[in-house]
């Protein structure tokens, strides 16, 4: 029997978050961030090692940078969304560009924060994807979808 990809998060526990960042202080920075209010399962710098992660400890939340090496964010959302993972995606990048803020929604986020709104936006953008809704940082706008 295949194992299931997927969350368990049904709001009882305090959700499990996967970060992937190629920056170790970004890393740092977000756990700090999250961890009075979640769970941190892991941190992981690359895509391919997001890939292999999120399969073994399979988060509620995954919180994606897109510029990483080995496999950019977006292809590993991709990957992930398409395997059947129902981990809800929040990217938090440098990338103000709405390109990136479509194809972002488009390969299944949630949540699209900008680094420089770390520390007002990525609570409320996890929040949001818990809750099945779409947090952008607000001088962002809204994605097209």
């Amino acid at each position: 029997m295949a194992r299931s990809r997927g969350s368990s998060f049904d709001g009882s526990t305090s959700a499990r978050v996967l970060l992937a960042d190629d920056n170790p202080s970004m890393l740092q920075a977000a756990r700090r961030i999250l961890e009075p209010e979640f769970q941190v399962v892991g941190t992981v710098k690359d895509g391919e090692a997001l890939l292999e992660a999120a399969d073994a400890l399979r988060p509620d939340v995954l919180i994606i940078d897109i510029c990483m090496g080995m496999l950019n964010g977006l292809e590993a959302a991709r990957l992930l969304t398409r395997t059947g993972s129902k981990a809800k995606i929040v990217f938090l990048t440098v990338h103000q560009d709405p390109e990136f803020m479509e194809e972002a929604f488009s390969v299944g986020a949630l949540g699209y924060v900008v680094k420089p709104r770390l520390g007002t936006d990525l609570l409320p953008a996890v929040r949001e994807a818990l809750a099945g809704r779409a947090f952008v940082s607000p001088h962002l706008g809204s994605p097209k979808r």
